[in-house]
């Protein structure tokens, strides 16, 4: 029978939900359902110093709101709890005193000092710096004689001399390692909490996770884990190490790249919907069968495997990004995007906090007008500038349109289908143009760019009609008359 698939995403609450991490989330995410197995999430919160306040509850918010849902974790519980590391510290106890007794770990006195001491000497003389296991052997009596001084020991494992490890990682291959250029390493700090690779190999076990989908710079870890396994006499699951992140330069994406905004949360700020950011996110370092880009969640669960992940890195391109949540936008209810546009509106002062009904209306009406056109709900803040203006700015186009010796009976002749008409809507303005040109004898562009530009200081922009109506029957008489009287 073949074993379930389990997997998990473990973030440390060190920051906030990074687009590395969430691809590594996303990928166990998606296999996990194609396989029809469990996704669990597992908090790794033992590098106390580190951790941030919120760090653990912006991981799950925004993994929420990008729509993976998960079947174990600190907030749902599981048979495999708990699941938070810090929770767990009776647990590694058990294991790692086993390996002590048996002799395949052992304590360590040596100090900071020492140990920096002896790094900076082996770097002198030319050699990889590494522990080289001068605790490897002490007897009850050293030992005693340290713990006397108030030395606390860190626990080291015992690191098989000139042994090779070959794991078969799904996306790169077989990789072989050998233990030569391996020091001894800490297993358990001085403070008594369990660092990464061991705490991940025995958490990994007793959760019976059957795959471990996740970064390449872990693959330097992975021989480490082997050991572990081995020397606890357990099955290692099954490895896939996802190919880096890079930006359009073909740098390793770092936290510190202020080109590229990196944090999902930004992007929900920006007014960046969820489904854009999986469809993007999942193409970054996988690649499914044919041309198509354009995948809903549900299409991605069925199409997903890992074979098709790239040993190549994957190039961050902020335009696809864009162009993929201008797709979704366009395609989205206007009422959502309403939703996520009009605060953006309200913050930068365009609005009022609190909207009456007829407001409301107007504010929804102005960000359908540009739904089309925008790749971020954020966006609707510079798109709308002009309605919001009370001195009107000429681009050069403009300005040259409204230089044309037709543009003042054109716009005289609207101007006057405005003040004489009742009914102000988008519909009817688009029947006062039709007999400004019946009238004047002007059509096409000689008709309508010196109304666009005079009204919107601009030659292009988004339905004539509906702007004219939105920007509403007083200030289309304001800007009328201004350019009737500049010209």
């Amino acid at each position: 029978m073949t074993k379930k698939v389990r997997v998990r995403y473990a973030p440390s609450p060190t920051g906030h939900l990074h687009i590395g991490n969430t691809r590594t989330a996303l990928f166990n995410y998606l296999y996990a359902r194609n396989q029809g197995g469990d996704f669990i999430i597992r908090i790794e919160d033992t590098d106390l110093k580190r951790n941030i306040e919120g760090g653990e509850e912006s991981q799950l918010k925004y993994l929420k709101w990008l729509g993976m849902e998960w079947d174990e974790s600190i907030d749902i519980g599981g048979e495999y709890g708990p699941y938070r590391q810090t929770e767990r510290l009776e647990i590694y106890d058990k294991y790692w005193k086993d390996l002590v007794e048996r002799g395949l770990a052992y304590r360590c006195y040596c100090t900071e000092e020492e140990l920096e001491k002896e790094r900076e000497e082996q770097i002198e003389r030319g050699e990889n710096p590494r522990y080289s296991g001068k605790h490897r052997d002490l007897t009850d009596e050293q030992c005693s004689a340290f713990e006397t001084e108030g030395r606390l020991a860190s626990i080291r494992f015992r690191v098989p001399e000139d042994k090779t490890y070959t794991f078969n990682d799904m996306v790169k291959g077989d990789i072989t390692v050998n233990t030569q250029e391996s020091g001894d390493f800490v297993i358990v700090k001085k403070d008594g909490i369990p660092t990464y690779n061991f705490a991940v190999v025995v958490d990994d076990h007793l959760m019976e996770i059957s795959h471990v989908l996740r970064g390449e710079e872990h693959i330097s870890n992975t021989p480490r884990q082997l050991m572990i396994y081995e020397a606890l006499g357990w099955d290692a699951p099954v490895f896939s190490h996802m190919a880096l992140i890079v930006n359009e330069n073909h740098k390793k994406l770092s936290k510190r790249d202020g080109s590229i905004i990196q944090f999902i949360e930004q992007y929900d700020q920006l007014g960046y919907l969820p489904e854009a950011m999986v469809n993007f996110i999942a193409l970054l370092g996988w690649s499914p069968e044919g041309e198509e880009e354009i995948y809903s969640k549900d299409e991605l669960i069925k199409i997903f495997n890992p074979a098709r992940l790239s040993k190549s890195p994957a190039v961050f391109d902020q335009n696809k990004l864009a162009h993929l949540n201008n797709y979704y936008i366009k395609h989205a209810a206007p009422e959502r995007i309403a939703e996520m546009a009009i605060p953006h509106l309200q913050r930068a002062g365009k609005l009022p906090e609190h909207l009456n009904e007829d407001q409301l209306i107007w504010a929804k009406a102005l960000v359908a007008l540009y739904q089309e056109q925008m790749t971020a709900a954020s966006e609707i803040v510079a798109l709308s500038d002009m309605f919001f203006r009370t001195h009107l700015e000429m681009d050069q186009d403009a300005a040259q349109i409204l230089a044309e010796e037709q543009v003042p009976t054109v716009l005289a002749a609207f101007l006057a289908k405005i003040e004489e008409t009742e009914e102000y809507t988008a519909s009817h303005i688009a029947v006062l143009i039709k007999q400004v040109q019946k009238e004047s004898g002007f059509k096409g562009k000689q008709l309508f760019m010196p109304i666009r530009a005079a009204l919107t200081g601009q030659t292009h922009g988004r339905d004539l009609n509906e702007t004219i109506y939105l920007l509403g029957k007083g200030r289309v008489m304001e800007r009328l008359q201004a350019q009737i009287k500049g010209a």
